[in-house]
Parts: C-alpha cells; sequence; structure tokens
C-alpha cells in the first residue's frame, strides 16, 4: 500500500483541535500565518514524503549501508532525496530567521516529522537532530562558534549527530572516559570512542558538525565533570578532522540509517557553554529529540494502522457469520469481530496519539513565543512533564501496535512483500534510544513529579479539567465524568508514592514504569475527550465529524480499561 500523507486528520487538529491560527495571531512570529498557508505548507511536505521518501524505503531496508576506506555509503536514492530536501527549504522550516531560518511553528515540524518517518524511518535519522542541534548551539554556544556552525546547519549543508555514549557508558554519563584538552588558540582536542552514533560518517553532506560529550582536564569526577563540545569531521582550511569511523553497526531494524562507531584522535573542537556543564546544554538537544521520537511512534502506529486496514478489506477468508448458502463467497476478514476490533483499535491508538502529539508541538510554541508570562510558564511545565510521558508511551504502543497489527496479516505478515514485518522492526529502537523508556519513567516521577511536590501534574490536572468543562458543554457529560475521575485517580496513586517515597528511597523506582503507562492514558484519555467535544460541536470539525467523535468515545473505553489494569498493577508493586 502506497504511502499517504495524513492531511485530513492534520487540518482537523489544526483548525478545530487545536484553533492555532487563533493563538497564532497574539505571537508577533506567528500573526501573519493563517490555516490555508499552514496546511498548504504541509501538503507539500506531504507530497515530498510520498513522492521523494516512501519509494525509498524498501530499498534502504534492503540495500541497507556500508562501510568503504572509512566512509559510510547510504543506500541508492538516499543522497539524492537528501540535495531534493535541502533545495525545497525544509531543514530551515522551524529555524530562527537570524539565522536563514523560515520562523514557522515547531508544531508544523513536528507534523513534518511524523510524516518522514511515516514515509521512510531510516532516511529520517539523517536529518532528524538537525533541530536539537541548532537549538543547543542557539542556547549555549558562543557567538563565534555560532557564526561558524548555525548558518550551514541551519540551511542543512551541513548534518550533526550526537555523540554521547560510549562502548562502558550507556545511559550512566558519569562513566565517560573522552578527553578533552585545551590549545593555545582557545580550541580543544578531543580524544576517546564513541558507539550507537546515528549518522556517522554519512555521504549525504560534505561536513558533519558532531556535539560530544568529554571531561577537561581539571573535571570533578561523575556527571558533573561533564562539558559540552563542538567537533566537524573538516576543518576551515578543508583539511580532514581526527574523526574517523570504526564501525558499522548491522541492525535489527532501519537498515538505510548509518549507526556507527566514531574514534576521536586529537579532534579540534570548540567548547558549548560553560565548563564542566555539559549536560544542561545536551539535554536541550536530548529533549527535542524525544519528542520528535514520540512521533516516531505515532508514525508506526498509523502506517500499521494503514497497512493492516488495506490487507483486511481485500484479503477473503471464510464467512464473517454463519450463513444457509453454502456457495456464498468468503468474506473480507476485516468482516471477521476479531479483526474488526483490531483495525479499530489500530486506529483510534494512533489518532489520539497524533492529537496529543501535535498539542505537545502547539505548546512549545506557546511556551517559547505567547506573549503572557504566565501562559509561557504554564506551557513549559506541561512540556517538561509530558516529553518523556510522550517518548516513552507512544514508542511503546507503536512498536505493540505494529506487532498486533502484523496478526491480521497471518503468514504474509512474517515475509517482506506487504511491508508491515519492516514496521516492526523499524519500530522497536524508539523504545531504546534519546533515553531509553525506563529512563523516561524515572525522569517523570523523581526529577519532575516528586522534586516539584506534583506542581506540574497540578497544571496537567486544571488542562484536564478544562476539557470535560468543554465536553459537558458539548452535551457529553459521561464522557466529562470518566476524564475526572481517571485525573482524581492518578492524582491519589501520586500521592500514595509520595508517601511511600518518605520511608522507602526505591518505592518510586519500582512503579515509575506503570506510572508513566497511567499517565500516558490520562493524556490520551485526554485527547479523546476533546476530539469528541470538538467534533461533536464544531461545525468545522468535518464530513466525517460524527464518526470522529464515536470513535473517540470508543477509544476512552478501551482507555478507561488500560488505566484501570496499571492502577492495579502500581498498588500491587507498591
Amino acid at each position: 500500500m502506497p504511502w499517504q500523507p495524513p492531511l485530513d486528520d492534520i487540518a482537523f487538529l489544526l483548525g478545530p483541535w487545536l484553533r492555532a491560527r487563533d493563538d497564532w495571531k497574539r505571537i508577533p512570529r506567528f500573526a501573519a500565518l493563517d490555516l490555508d498557508t499552514a496546511e498548504a505548507v504541509l501538503a507539500e511536505a506531504g507530497r515530498f514524503c510520498a513522492e521523494v521518501l516512501a519509494p525509498l524505503n524498501a530499498v534502504g531496508d534492503l540495500q541497507g549501508c556500508r562501510l568503504v576506506d572509512g566512509c559510510v555509503r547510504t543506500p541508492d536514492g538516499f543522497a539524492q532525496a537528501y540535495r531534493r530536501y535541502v533545495a525545497d527549504g525544509w531543514p530551515a522550516l522551524a529555524r530562527d530567521p537570524e539565522w536563514g531560518g523560515q520562523g514557522l511553528p515547531a508544531l508544523l515540524e513536528l507534523a513534518f516529522t511524523e510524516m518522514q518517518v511515516g514515509a521512510n524511518h531510516a532516511w529520517t535519522m539523517y536529518p532528524g537532530l538537525l533541530a536539537g542541534a541548532v537549538a543547543c548551539l542557539q542556547a549555549h554556544a558562543s557567538p563565534d562558534v555560532q557564526a561558524r556552525f548555525l548558518p550551514p546547519l541551519v540551511g542543512g549543508e551541513w548534518l550533526a549527530t550526537m555523540c554521547l555514549t560510549e562502548p562502558q557508558a550507556g545511559s550512566d554519563l558519569s562513566l565517560l572516559r573522552t578527553r578533552a584538552v585545551p590549545a593555545a588558540d582557545g580550541s580543544v582536542r578531543i580524544t576517546g570512542a564513541k558507539v550507537f552514533i546515528s549518522g556517522g560518517g554519512q555521504d549525504l553532506t560534505p561536513n558533519i558538525v558532531h556535539l560530544v560529550l568529554a571531561r577537561l582536564p581539571d573535571a570533578p569526577p561523575g556527571t558533573r565533570g561533564i562539558s559540552l563540545f563542538v567537533v566537524p569531521d573538516m576543518l576551515e582550511d578543508g583539511s580532514r578532522n581526527g574523526v574517523f569511523v570504526d564501525g558499522l553497526e548491522h541492525k535489527m531494524g532501519l537498515h538505510g540509517s548509518a549507526t556507527t562507531a566514531l574514534r576521536f584522535e586529537g579532534a579540534v573542537g570548540w567548547r558549548v557553554g560553560e565548563a564542566h556543564r555539559g549536560l544542561p546544554a545536551m539535554f536541550v538537544m536530548m529533549n527535542a529529540a524525544r519528542l520528535h521520537a514520540a512521533m516516531q511512534g505515532v508514525a508506526h502506529a498509523a502506517r500499521a494502522s494503514e497497512l493492516a486496514h488495506a490487507y483486511a478489506h481485500q484479503r477473503r477468508q471464510m464467512r464473517a457469520e454463519p450463513r444457509m448458502e453454502p456457495e456464498q463467497p468468503a468474506d473480507p476478514i476485516a468482516a471477521h469481530p476479531p479483526i474488526r476490533h483490531l483495525l479499530r483499535c489500530l486506529r483510534g491508538w494512533s489518532e489520539q496519539m497524533r492529537a496529543a502529539g501535535y498539542w505537545l508541538g502547539h505548546l512549545i510554541d506557546l511556551h517559547e513565543h505567547a506573549p503572557d508570562a504566565d501562559e509561557r510558564r504554564r506551557a513549559g511545565m506541561l512540556v517538561e512533564l509530558l516529553t518523556p510521558v510522550a517518548k516513552a508511551h507512544f514508542t511503546e504502543c507503536g512498536h505493540l501496535l505494529a506487532n498486533r497489527a502484523l496478526q491480521a496479516f497471518g503468514g504474509y505478515g512474517y515475509v517482506r512483500e506487504y511491508g508491515i514485518e519492516q514496521v516492526v522492526r523499524d519500530s522497536r529502537i524508539a523504545m531504546i534510544y534519546e533515553g531509553s523508556n525506563e529512563i523516561q519513567a524515572l525522569d517523570l516521577l523523581q526529577r519532575k513529579l516528586l522534586a516539584d511536590d506534583g506542581a506540574r501534574l497540578t497544571v496537567f490536572a486544571d488542562e484536564c479539567e478544562r476539557v470535560a468543562a468543554k465536553a459537558e458543554g458539548a452535551g457529553l457529560a459521561a464522557a466529562a465524568g470518566v476524564l475526572r475521575r481517571l485525573c482524581r485517580r492518578l492524582s491519589a496513586a501520586f500521592e500514595r508514592v509520595r508517601a511511600a517515597a518518605a520511608s522507602d528511597a526505591s518505592a518510586p523506582a519500582r512503579v515509575a514504569d506503570t506510572f508513566l503507562r497511567a499517565t500516558g492514558q490520562l493524556l490520551l484519555a485526554c485527547a479523546c475527550v476533546r476530539t469528541a467535544a470538538v467534533a461533536s460541536g464544531d461545525t468545522g470539525a468535518g464530513a466525517d465529524a460524527c464518526e470522529r467523535a464515536e470513535r473517540a468515545l470508543w477509544m476512552l473505553g478501551e482507555l478507561r480499561l488500560e488505566f484501570n489494569a496499571q492502577l492495579a498493577r502500581l498498588r500491587a508493586t507498591s
């Protein structure tokens, strides 16, 4: 089934669901942007994904990458697709106009990310870190470093990598050994090894900018002694820097994406931010990557849903209901109750994950640009709270839903012909990289909720109440009641965890995964109720508004069951 952009859903979310234009009008940077223009931009983005990226998806999976004389060779067509991507101006979509960007909302970039991943996840890995790298350099680099690196990164002339992990140091960055020795001219010389580097050594751009964590000679032990440096493959005089590709990983999925081991031998670099304060600087890049990873889960769930739906309506097997006429032809398997339920689940989950993800993208724009300081603060609190939730919950759901979708194909799902097995393989890594989902759960419960005594959770509860009140106004009192009950129960569960933590320091870690899943289900339940209220009461919701509202309410029932199961598990674990 050819990949198609979800433009109808995007129009519904940008329009009646988010009413993004109402907020854009209040923000000077976006005041001239209307919905027609935004939808036209995303329609062109969808066309690029469908016509340029999607045809290379299976090609990249079959060919994979090769390491030739220390250089990575990407699959056929990948480099040409990237040149088209740059020529069309896509790298600059949401970047700051000061550095050559177009200055459009982060929400549009997030929607474009979902479409790129749905069309070709492996290719998307190459430009996937550009936004985070630019944000990191804008926030922490010196003016000289910014002037040297931001223009070619914003324009896509160069690409970037994130070099954290070392062979002996995965999530425990306190074990990092890479060294940075200052030079007389203010630069440093980097020596060490990094692994699992997405896009290391790729052949799409003439230069690659590596953001590298390393230790200065006077660094204190542990994570307090880590600094961040920017290290290019090529120096300004055209000479090669001391960056070498030592190996190319052969992976379960994303075969078209180069994942390499890099060796730095006295490589010239420059510090980004304060000495020994590299992690706060790097987290600017990491947080951007985490929300984009969440949209990867959305994209995989949506693609799995599309593939399963198409196959189930053309594959005929047996009869869905007993009939008197034995000569009656077999029904499409979509008519059989188990498959019908599966297809409904796939579509319901992917629709509400997309809605919640786009809401987070819009909150980023409000946090960064809203004219009211209190609005910026509250939006920032929601982004901080829900980014680890979306990253972990959406990527887990994306993989589990793809795995469930494969079942609709029977034995054909296990072979390459229909593409679903690639979706299953490609989706698995998103649960691991950009901070594993277990790390996200600890971040949510320990660093966000317990650290601020639940203040961010209170802001989220206020948002749920606003959605519930709107649903009541649309005649959906029962749905509003469900959302309120789920919200109260999650708040009560947090109070139990907080009380347990007072006498048992390990209690939060034991229940962190379960608590994150429950929070993710509340997030999706909030999206369901908002979708049902908007589709029921807004004349601009589209021709399928009634069906959309019905699917959302059905999905709310599914989420309530899942939520109750997680709370039961949380009580048992604690």
